[in-house]
């Protein structure tokens, strides 16, 4: 252990692109200069940490299970205050971390601080990879006032946010809506779901409620325009999809983001999905969660190469609702064919994603002399019935 060096992976960005620094476990020292650009990509990628050997001079990646209790435990730490409660809940955690939730304990941690802090966050990542249930985890973690909206789905930004105006017996009247109830809630969490795929009027409109100096909105469909402070402790988490795979988001306004604090949700990777779904899914016999797990983290795989032939990948959210099949008496080819295929394109016959991705379907099938795929309807989606 002594000639040997573990480093964990930080990544940020910088004119755009990834930027990643690699922190030695036992010291908290910038040791990225050991170790290959390339090699630290790709543990990233896959959720892994990296070892150093003094000795041969070389490195490689190894799974975050395997680095040394003790190199971790002897991490520095912080001197706090024993007796502050709110430094005492957030020390404390990942006690109460839900055990269906796969999230790193350093993250759900930063998630717990920043709402007792009345903090702004946003966690960032590939859809159905666990975004919103992580943030529906907190109110019942912390034990908060809860609010969710889906900006995603709004059309009208004035109405869902501020409030409407109406005409009755001749006077005019002012209805807020349930957002800004929210905001006078105090210590309430506020989701705001999906705001990459929010209307540009939204973002303006929530500029003045998320800036830390302002914490206000006015609400000017009021016949006075009064202005609603937020109330004290109000934490708003944020969900986002970036990347040019989702064509209904809208690339988020700088000065938007800037009043975010960012947390990037995890992909996991096959030993955590596998884990995830048997707390989950506790009757469904083993091997079919590991069969489901296999397959997902096979797209991962090839969705995150270079030269991968899928545009997508199997997201947690698509093994949940296959483990829901399988536990409702589908089989293994029935529920892929219903909940897998359809989300990959057929187009290209033989060298279509969906054929590709059938072939690693077919790998868990319970036969070996039968060719259970339809190569020639891929437009169908058909996976032959195991005998």
């Amino acid at each position: 252990m002594k000639n040997k060096i573990y480093g964990t992976i930080v990544s940020s960005t910088s004119g755009g692109e990834a930027v990643y620094t690699v922190f030695q476990v036992d010291s908290s020292k910038d040791v990225t200069h050991l170790f290959r650009p390339d090699m630290i990509r790709l543990a990233h990628e896959n959720n892994q940490s990296l070892e150093f050997n003094e000795e041969t001079g070389r490195g490689k990646r190894i799974e975050m299970s395997d680095l040394p209790k003790d190199d971790v435990n002897e991490a520095p730490k912080a001197k706090v205050k024993d007796n502050d409660p709110v430094i005492a809940f957030i020390k404390n955690a990942p006690s109460i971390k839900p055990d269906t939730l796969e999230m790193s304990d350093v993250k759900w941690k930063y998630l717990v601080r920043s709402t007792v802090r009345g903090k702004n966050i946003m966690m960032v990542g590939p859809a159905g990879c666990g975004k919103t249930q992580a943030a529906k985890s907190l109110p019942e973690a912390t034990n908060k006032p809860f609010f969710y909206f889906n900006l995603g789905s709004t059309q009208d930004p004035r109405a869902a946010l501020i409030g409407n105006t109406h005409f009755k017996k001749g006077e005019t009247l002012f209805d807020k809506s349930p957002f800004v109830k929210a905001l006078e809630t105090p210590d309430a969490i506020i989701l705001l779901d999906e705001l990459s795929r929010a209307h540009p009027e939204a973002w303006n409109i929530l500029m003045t409620v998320l800036d830390e100096e302002q914490r206000y909105l006015r609400l000017d469909e009021s016949i006075d325009s009064p202005i609603i402070k937020v109330a004290e402790g109000v934490c708003f988490i944020a969900t986002a999809n970036i990347g040019t795979e989702y064509t209904s988001s809208r690339v988020l306004d700088r000065a938007l983001m800037d009043r975010f604090e960012i947390i990037e949700v995890d992909i996991l990777n096959m030993h955590q999905e596998q884990l995830l779904l048997q707390k989950r899914f506790p009757g469904l016999d083993e091997s079919l969660i590991e069969s489901v797990a296999d397959i997902a983290d096979t797209t991962r795989k090839e969705w995150r190469s270079e030269e991968g032939k899928l545009s997508t990948m199997v997201s947690t959210r698509m093994t949940v609702r296959l483990c829901d099949l399988l536990v409702d008496g589908f089989d293994l080819a029935e529920a892929t064919q219903v909940a897998i295929l359809p989300f990959f394109d057929p187009t290209g016959g033989s060298d279509s994603e969906r054929t590709f991705v059938k072939q690693v379907i077919q790998k868990h099938m319970a036969t070996e002399d039968q060719d259970i795929f339809n190569i020639e309807d891929d437009d169908s989606a058909t996976i032959g019935k195991v005998n």
